[in-house]
């Protein structure tokens, strides 16, 4: 429940996707690969940075459409069953990585102004201070990395 009772708002939302899906931050959680597991991935992402560890709204924002980019590609790209979703950090950086199990490299395109999709990576390669791929014995793991601020 939300404020006095009223519906459940977002951060509602995120916690109990923490319970239900487990907590990315200890462990690699698992995920049905279908298009509404994206909004359960952001919504972790954004439980995690802004709720748990107090980043910045902006980077949390950034982070959160960077997710939804890479699961997307996971869901749509790969045929798989499942994806997995980790988010790390470390002094001065946080990495929040998207495993699924296609050898299947994603390729960064050029982007013109009208095309309506094809952004992901350009939005990935522009908003993440750096980005890539680690292949698997069984899969890749796409990841990307954001300076942040440690107080």
């Amino acid at each position: 429940m939300g404020a006095q009772g009223g519906p459940p708002d977002e951060e509602d939302l995120a916690a109990k996707a923490l319970e239900l899906v487990g907590d990315p931050t200890l462990e690699e959680v698992r995920m049905p690969s279908r298009p509404e597991s994206a909004l359960t991935a952001r919504r972790l992402t954004h439980s995690v940075l802004l709720g748990r560890w107090s980043l910045s709204p902006q980077l949390t924002e950034h982070a959160v459409l960077l997710v939804s980019e890479l699961v997307g590609n996971a869901v749509r790209h790969t045929g798989a069953r499942t994806f997995g979703l980790r988010i790390l950090r470390r002094r001065g950086w946080i990495r929040i990585e998207v495993r699924d199990p296609s050898r299947g490299l994603p390729c960064l395109m050029p982007v013109h102004e009208m095309d309506i999709s094809g952004r992901g990576l350009f939005l990935v390669d522009k908003l993440s201070d750096r980005w890539g791929v680690d292949l698997l014995p069984r899969g890749k793991t796409t990841w990307f990395e954001m300076r942040v601020l440690d107080r």
